[in-house]
């Protein structure tokens, strides 16, 4: 019997006996369905992380006050000195590897224009920040080094504030009320859109660190010109983890800490985001394949149970087919094929039972979702596998019958 024909066959059987069909792929569609949902929720996550790392660059060090020990008691993030525009100076121009380094600080406030209002994050930068964090302008620029020292009443905003306040109108040249200090609109950001923790980028405004510090924010810190946090852009080729240990170091003389003792700060280097985010990737891959080998082991199983039971029913069947002179192999290979039918079918119905889980449960809780036909491919590369492992012994045994025995099984 060639395959065609025993894959006739093995379909006609399985539709006699329909709901007794449906019932042996019930696992391996319940298997292959929640492995296909699972991994793809599991990769759009993957994908929205790195597209978050991305939006910072992975060249991108972070610096910022950090958790200190006085007496015993643990203090908090923020609880240490804060960093000042020295210590931007310092990096920028003492340690090598640097191409940009900006102090941030930020807070929120209304901004007023012709009656409108609307309240916004307010960040408060170095001219630097905008190559460090890639934002460009579409209209107008970002302000400049000269501006930053005389502490200009200039702003750059987001396309939310500029659709909030101007509606249609050109925002550049106009003044407008941040907090209660006037300034000029000299730019207009790209549009970001909304980030992966759901916050909206584009509602932001940008003034100039000593703007921000003198005239919106205006209390008083303990040090003389501070920022909340220092960007460093490292420059491309140069080695992240080198350049974070000479910040480190620098940063320990600049603070008076003594050797042996706990940092005050600490520096934060975008590539452990992605080496955690690998390891925790691995350590999910692990369990959602541990999840998906015991969903088929099950499903596996009962197709084995169903096919040990249709051998039985069909022995006499078998039996008329030995006599009339089937060889042992076209029984077995029609009974494994049977098997491997049964698998593929359900992981096929699996398959398209995930896609849809996947979109639903996508939409429903708001989830990135990506879809990898590799994953696909070898879930049903799975079930047929399964179909074979777990249906070779009903198959073998079929096919050691004895054909006088079988013909005289009632």
């Amino acid at each position: 019997m060639n395959l065609l024909a025993s894959v006739r066959v093995a379909l006609t059987a399985l539709r006699i006996n329909a709901l007794r069909t449906v019932l042996a792929m019930l696992g391996v569609i319940i298997g292959v369905g929640s492995v296909i949902v699972m991994v793809s929720i599991s990769e759009g996550a993957k994908q929205a992380v790195e597209e978050r790392i991305s939006s910072f660059g992975a060249n991108l060090l972070i610096i910022r006050p950090g958790s200190n020990s006085r007496g015993g008691r643990r203090g908090g993030a923020g609880t240490a000195t804060f960093l000042s525009d020295a210590d931007v100076e310092a990096i920028r121009t003492e340690v090598d590897g640097i191409a940009a380094a900006s102090g941030e600080m930020s807070g929120s406030a209304a901004i007023v224009s012709d009656g409108e209002n609307w309240t916004t994050r307010i960040q408060a930068v170095n001219e630097d920040y905008f190559e460090t964090r890639d934002w460009f302008t579409v209209e107008g620029r970002v302000f400049n080094r000269d501006e930053v020292e005389d502490g200009a009443r200039v702003v750059v905003i987001g396309q939310t504030v500029a659709d909030e306040i101007f509606g249609g109108n050109d925002p550049l040249g106009q003044t407008i009320r941040v907090g209660t200090t006037p300034m000029l609109v000299i730019g207009v950001l790209e549009e970001k859109g909304q980030s992966n923790w759901g916050s909206d980028q584009d509602d932001v405004a940008f003034v100039p660190i000593t703007t921000g510090r003198d005239r919106i924010f205006g209390y008083e810190f303990g040090v003389r010109d501070p920022v909340f946090g220092i960007y460093a852009e490292v420059e491309g080729g140069a080695n992240v983890a080198r350049v974070r240990s000479d910040i480190e170091y620098m940063m320990r003389i600049r603070r008076n800490i003594q050797p042996g003792a706990e940092d005050d700060f600490n520096v934060r280097d975008l590539a452990e985001f992605i080496r955690a985010q690998n390891e925790t990737e691995d350590q999910l891959g692990l369990l959602l394949a541990a999840t998906a080998a015991i969903s088929l082991l099950v499903g596996g199983i009962g197709i084995m149970n169903i096919m040990l039971v249709s051998v039985t029913e069909r022995t006499r069947e078998i039996g008329l087919r030995l006599a009339v002179g089937a060889k042992r192999r076209d029984i077995r290979n029609q009974f494994l094929i049977e098997s491997v039918v049964l698998c593929v079918t359900g992981g096929l119905i699996g398959l398209g039972i995930g896609v849809i889980g996947t979109f639903i449960v996508g939409s429903m809780g708001d989830f990135p979702v990506a879809i990898q036909p590799v994953v696909a491919a070898l879930a049903i590369g799975s079930s047929a596998f399964v179909g074979v492992f777990f249906g070779f012994y009903p198959a073998f045994r079929a096919s050691r019958l004895d054909p006088i025995e079988a013909l005289r099984f009632e």
